[in-house]
């Protein structure tokens, strides 16, 4: 769905920090969404956690960099990192490029999949936090 010039699909989930979870399987997928990304601007560095590494939801995991920004990724539910987007090494713009598809950034495994259910979903939801948020950002 589009909401004030901000992509937002319907189908993912969001933590509060602006980065959207998408469950494939038994592994949710996380990247930056588009409100972030165009915040951010030119997304140039991605901190890329080690595969395994143990997560508690809420506690900072990763970093990301733009040319004026500095951001935490937040662990959104318990569990460990499956695997990090290693394309984003070389190339972080993917993120800028591609948020919700090669842009990807981590694969986590959760520990209890029900978690995802205290995130933001749902076309109600997502539509009243991202307009308060916009008007947040506005004042700053």
């Amino acid at each position: 769905m589009q909401i004030q010039g901000y992509n937002m699909p319907e189908d993912l989930y969001y933590d509060e920090y602006h980065f959207w979870i998408r469950p494939e399987g038994d592994i949710l997928v996380m990247g930056m969404d588009d409100f972030a990304r165009q915040l951010a601007g030119q997304v140039v560095y991605v901190q890329l956690p080690f595969d395994g590494k143990a997560l508690q939801a809420k506690k900072k995991f990763a970093r990301v960099e733009s040319g004026k920004w500095l951001g935490t990724a937040y662990a959104p539910v318990d569990g460990t990192v499956e695997s990090s987007n290693q394309e984003l090494e070389a190339n972080p713009s993917l993120i800028n490029e591609d948020c919700y598809g090669r842009g990807w950034m981590f694969k986590i495994r959760p520990k209890d999949m029900p978690q995802i259910e205290k995130l933001i979903h749902g076309r109600e939801t997502v539509e009243k936090w991202l307009l308060a948020d916009i008007e947040k950002y506005k004042q700053d």
